[in-house]
């Protein structure tokens, strides 16, 4: 009896540190998705509507997972980086159209991230033009003098601070009864135009598509085997539900506190300022702090998934543990996004407002497309094998397609007939 304990135990411990030596890419990825565009966005959701867009984390959710699931074991099964597949399946010529998407998308929250970043800090008396050169320089000297182990480990420890969300929104006190039921009954009928927009911005900037090709080159860089793939799902899927716990905190502290004054917001620092007399000084500096965390923490991440999209779109060397000899485009490319960011936000009476929203927008118009190539590529069993989509798994898969692109086309058609889906 005891050698079967010690048995059962020995293995216990072996799946354990088969976990913990591949978990990294899924959580990372996920948690830093709530950066500063997605605070900004989700905190102007619950002080606009309250909670009459809870309901569409819900499914937000399972698209997250199915889309990112798809690009982990893509990685994981090719051992390729996602635009590496696309050049390969596509050609040069779409590969190329879909990095300068990317590249403008991911460059507007580039600047969202510094601006967070900026922000966050002057609630605590620190100017900007002494936090954006400090932080810039941290998330460049991070990465350009790092290896992937250190940058993981340090990215992961980053991850726990979102805690500071979710305390923020129970200590704001939310109407539980009242969250519930409009998750179980949506209000939509008769929204305003503004109503759809903020909608496709909240799948956009959950369902970011950077993050496919960032988790898919981490997993390859990080070296992830098809024998361990289970503990890559399974980290994949705990940071899917993490993120969005964190969004829907963050959602709730505000239509809890400042949807009920009427007031409204246009940058996640408003509403860590708004939180103070409404719930709190406690509320107030804990959100603020959670804004500081994730703006900084995704400022390394955006640069460096954009590095990474680029480099394998052309077909160059890149990722962290390669030096500048070994990589050059690589690391010119996540230095200059650093350098000109942090130097737009630092001119004075910058509109980052248009720019930071429209991005969340813009995320949520191409997160069909990269979507659809990821299904078109987990479905070639020249490349992935066995590995492929099942019948009903592709059916879940295109239903999230689906989803993403009827919401982008709602908020077009919003914008084109306002009164098209109410006043």
């Amino acid at each position: 009896m005891e050698k079967t304990l010690d048995t059962k135990s020995r293995k216990l411990w072996i799946r354990l540190g088969l976990f913990f030596a591949v978990v990294g890419p899924g959580i990372i990825t996920a948690m830093v998705d709530n950066d500063a565009g997605g605070v900004t966005t989700y905190s102007i959701a619950g002080a606009s509507y309250g909670y009459a867009l809870l309901w569409s984390l819900i499914p937000i959710t399972i698209a997250l997972i199915v889309v990112q699931e798809m690009a982990s074991r893509l990685g994981v099964y090719t051992g390729k980086g996602f635009a590496d597949l696309i050049r390969e399946k596509w050609g040069i010529r779409v590969t190329f159209y879909l990095m300068i998407a990317l590249l403008v998308v991911n460059f507007a929250n580039t600047l969202a991230e510094f601006a967070g970043w900026a922000a966050s800090l002057e609630m605590f008396g620190v100017n900007r033009y002494v936090s954006v050169p400090i932080g810039a320089f941290i998330v460049w000297i991070m990465v350009a003098r790092g290896n992937y182990k250190v940058v993981e480990k340090l990215f992961l420890i980053a991850s726990t601070v979102y805690i500071t969300y979710i305390i923020s929104g129970w200590i704001a006190g939310p109407d539980w009864a009242e969250a519930a039921r409009e998750i179980i009954i949506p209000p939509i009928a008769n929204q305003p135009t503004a109503y759809w927009i903020t909608l496709v911005g909240v799948i956009g900037t959950t369902i970011a598509p950077w993050m496919q090709f960032y988790q898919q080159s981490s997993i390859v860089e990080k070296g992830i085997k098809p024998k361990d793939y289970k503990f890559a799902r399974i980290d994949t899927v705990v940071g899917c539900v993490l993120a969005v716990v964190v969004a829907i905190f963050i959602t709730l502290a505000c239509a809890a506190t400042l949807h009920p004054a009427g007031i409204t917001i246009q940058f996640a620092e408003d509403a860590a300022k708004a939180l103070r007399p409404l719930a709190g000084a406690n509320a107030s500096t804990l959100f603020a702090i959670g804004l500081a965390n994730a703006s900084l923490f995704a400022a390394s991440i955006l640069p460096l998934s954009t590095a990474y999209t680029i480099a394998e779109g052309m077909g160059w060397e890149g990722g962290v543990s390669k030096s500048r000899k070994e990589a050059p485009g690589f690391h010119a490319i996540y230095t200059g996004m650093i350098v000109l960011a942090a130097l737009i936000i630092l001119i004075p009476k910058m509109p980052l407002i248009p720019v930071i929203f429209g991005s969340q927008v813009m995320n949520g118009m191409l997160m069909p497309v990269t979507a659809f190539f990821a299904l078109r590529l987990v479905n070639e069993r020249k490349l992935i094998g066995d590995a492929v989509n099942s019948k009903r798994y592709n059916v879940l898969a295109w239903a999230c397609v689906a989803f993403g692109a009827i919401g982008s086309f709602i908020m077009v058609s919003a914008m084109i007939f306002p009164n098209l889906f109410g006043a």
